[in-house]
């Protein structure tokens, strides 16, 4: 018989600003506060998922905070691999071979590495060759944020999505961050503010990008029956489905710009939940650059391909909007500290509990996370809502 599986606990590490902690040290930040936020003592914990920034194996990790763990995840696939370890974790639990996961993740990027990162700047790969046909395409001047430029600018060729349209996403996030005390910037921005700031990559400014930081955090899933009895048993949070996919790792292996496995997945995730786009109270979406969040809007079904322009301009991901999107600023104003796709699970879960002060999205019952990887390689999609499928 298969058990329902809950989000029990959230932790935030330090930051966003330079912490001068290690990674472990925010992971363990990260995982004592959800711990404490759940009512769970360590010993509970029986399986483990971590994706490191720079590589910290999870092993290591468990030895660090002082686990046994019998199962364990370290799938890596850049900002959506938390989503897999929660989709992992979910089916883990459901059948019975675990039941309490911690998924952790730290990273202290600023502080090690400065802001120069996917810019051309340095910092990013340590003097490593970079795998595949990248080694081709880095030394040629294709930045990280130049492959996400491309993409954006094939958007814009295809369907006439405007520069003015990316920036609102910007301008949106920031006003939700402005709401969040611990976001790293809250000051108000504009659209002219965003087409003012200096061109990274064409058409993609400075305030399209995400911002760099420290930072991390954990989340625990279990099975419902512990769940019940943990401090937010009252108003458990259950995992109501999930799924993933990949079409390719560097940017020249991307067969169309304007597409992801976010499409299958999300439509094998909501399938799975018994949900449709229109039931979605908030949406967590990763937002690396303005342009991953127009994407991701139209391949899960939000709005059709190609008037995600329209919709986003018309001020939709807002507070009261018809799709309140990343309520705690997102990593294009509030953290993103390397990978952020963890921090996507926290702030749904708070916002079903009901637990995101100035934040909340009323009424949310439903929400809806989607990570993604690399070059918009890889897409996981996870639905959570206030009951059970």
């Amino acid at each position: 018989m298969k058990r329902n599986v809950c989000v029990v606990g959230v932790g935030h590490a330090d930051g966003p600003n330079a912490t001068g902690l290690g990674n472990n040290q925010l992971i363990a930040q990260g995982f004592v506060r959800a711990l404490a936020d759940a009512g769970l003592h360590k010993d509970q914990v029986d399986g483990l998922a971590s994706a490191g920034y720079g590589g910290m194996h999870e092993v290591a990790v468990a030895e660090y905070l002082g686990l046994r763990p019998a199962w364990l995840d370290s799938t890596s696939c850049g900002g959506s691999s938390f989503e897999f370890h929660a989709l992992h974790a979910y089916r883990a639990i459901e059948a019975g071979d675990v039941d309490v996961v911690a998924i952790c993740y730290g990273s202290n990027q600023l502080t090690a590495n400065g802001r120069t990162l996917g810019t051309g700047g340095g910092g990013s790969r340590g003097g490593a060759i970079p795998p595949g046909p990248m080694r081709y395409e880095f030394p040629t001047g294709l930045t990280l944020v130049g492959a996400y430029a491309m993409a954006a600018r094939r958007h814009m060729h295809e369907f006439g999505t405007t520069s003015e349209q990316l920036a609102s996403i910007a301008v949106q996030m920031r006003e939700h961050a402005g709401r969040n005390p611990t976001a790293m910037y809250r000051d108000p921005i504009t659209i002219d503010d965003v087409l003012a700031s200096r061109l990274v990559a064409d058409p993609l400014h400075k305030l399209d990008c995400c911002v760099i930081s420290d930072g991390g955090a954990c989340v625990i899933l279990a099975a419902d029956d512990i769940a019940r009895d943990l401090r937010w048993g009252a108003r458990p949070v259950y995992v109501r489905g999930a799924s993933g996919g990949t079409t390719h790792h560097s940017i020249q292996g991307m067969a169309d710009m304007t597409a992801t496995a976010a499409a299958e997945a999300g439509r094998r995730a909501f399938a799975a939940a018994g949900v449709t786009p229109n039931d979605v109270d908030v949406f967590c979406s990763y937002d690396s650059f303005t342009y991953t969040v127009l994407v991701m809007l139209e391949d899960l079904g939000f709005v059709p391909k190609g008037e995600g322009g329209p919709f986003v301009a018309d001020g939709n991901l807002r507070l009261g909007g018809a799709l309140p999107t990343n309520p705690d600023g997102g990593g294009l104003s509030c953290t993103h500290p390397g990978m952020r796709g963890l921090f996507l699970l926290a702030e749904a879960a708070r916002q079903l509990r009901h637990d995101a002060g100035e934040s909340q999205v009323a009424d949310a019952a439903v929400a809806v996370c989607n990570g993604s990887g690399g070059w918009l390689s890889t897409q996981a999609t996870v639905v959570l809502g206030v009951a059970p499928r």
